[in-house]
């Protein structure tokens, strides 16, 4: 009976293409799209992923999100350090400031302010040069990605593209001579402007002249201290706000998720593309059984109980579920794939292939409920009707 099931089912190649093809558009859609949003939600916090080693990041209590910056006075930084089980804390400036390229033009860049003495919070990954190169004068290091684009060299030939920035050449970060001593690899924040590291003296300088320019103070709590209990100390003694790695990520990640309309774009999206493939699909193979009726009538009439039409119809409808849903996964990973040195935002967790899978099966469900609805009901003396 299984082998009729198939052959019913690919007997009409033109109706077995529609459904799988129904299925694979659902499937990708359902795939493709929260794979983008899960990439642009990851880039939200990016910055934090990045600075791994600081256990707690303290701030001011007014701070909704990592760029949410609201300076400090430098004076918190050794309150911060005076406080019971901190092994030490370290400043940071976090800030927008325009650079001024060869050209002429002006470009915003995000602008990183190190610690002097131990470059705490510096880049990942370095691709040339040395973070300890901070320590020369005027020195700077740029993300690999704003090299290339934002802030790369005009070419020497109409419409060609920018001469990525290399060590040895320099900027203008708010009036002051910035050299670039090394590329580094960092993740693509939320933004996407180019990152650019100094050290905090130095970023102090090219920062507009302010009261406070402290943005956070890392912290890195002593072997064996419970952070969640560090924080709450810090927090108590000094007024501020203090979070852990994961805390801060998830205060980031709640804010755009809160006060953005980016998950309801990304939602309708989805949404619209598991209606579609659910009138696609199902429009399809309903069809198909009503064209089938006649056969379902003869194996009726020879004695096929309702559980064994039941079970051809099941079979049919996993054989197009899992075709679709392959081919729509597929054709996510590819775009995946080929988007992977873009600005596009692209992330692909295990957890997507589920929720994909869930959406086919519910599709697959529906289409294969309203044709075991008609079949049941079917009376085999059909077959002698003409």
């Amino acid at each position: 009976m299984n082998h009729i099931a198939l052959k019913m089912l690919m007997g009409d190649k033109g109706k077995y293409l529609g459904i799988v093809m129904g299925l694979t558009f659902a499937s990708l859609i359902m795939t493709q799209q929260p794979a983008i949003f899960v990439g642009l939600m990851s880039r939200s916090y990016s910055f934090i992923s990045d600075v791994g080693l600081p256990d707690i990041w303290v701030m001011d209590p007014k701070v909704q999100f990592v760029d949410d910056i609201k300076p400090l006075q430098d004076t918190e930084l050794y309150r911060v350090r005076g406080i019971s089980g901190v092994q030490w804390a370290m400043p940071m400036y976090k800030g927008l400031l325009k650079a001024r390229l060869t050209d002429g033009t002006f470009q915003t860049c995000n602008v990183i302010g190190l610690d002097d003495t131990t470059l705490i919070g510096g880049p990942p990954i370095m691709l040339s040069g040395k973070i300890e190169d901070l320590r020369r004068s005027d020195s700077v290091i740029v993300d690999i990605d704003g090299a290339r684009d934002k802030l790369g060299k005009p070419s020497s030939t109409l419409g060609g593209n920018r001469v990525p920035l290399a060590v040895g050449d320099t900027l203008e970060l708010n009036d002051h001579r910035a050299i670039v001593v090394g590329i580094a690899k960092v993740t693509r924040t939320f933004q996407s402007q180019p990152v650019v590291y100094t050290t905090y003296s130095r970023a102090k300088s090219y920062a507009p002249r302010e009261r406070k320019l402290l943005s956070f103070v890392l912290v890195k709590a002593k072997p064996g201290q419970d952070i969640a209990q560090l924080t709450r100390r810090i927090s108590e003694a000094t007024g501020l706000s203090a979070y852990s790695h994961n805390e801060f990520k998830e205060l980031t990640y709640n804010y755009f998720m809160k006060n953005t309309g980016i998950p309801i774009n990304f939602g309708i999206s989805v949404a619209l593309g598991f209606i579609v493939g659910a009138a696609i699909a199902g429009q399809t193979f309903y069809n198909f059984t009503l064209e089938n009726l006649r056969q379902f009538g003869v194996l009726k009439a020879m004695g096929a109980s309702n559980l064994t039409l039941l079970r051809m119809i099941l079979l049919q409808a996993v054989l197009v579920g899992s075709v679709g849903y392959g081919l729509g996964v597929g054709l996510t990973a590819l775009f995946g794939h080929a988007m992977r040195h873009t600005i596009l935002a692209f992330k692909f967790p295990w957890q997507l292939l589920v929720f994909s899978g869930a959406g086919v099966s519910l599709i697959c469900v529906f289409a294969a409920l309203i044709s075991i609805i008609k079949v049941i009901r079917l009376e085999p003396a059909i077959v002698f009707k003409s």
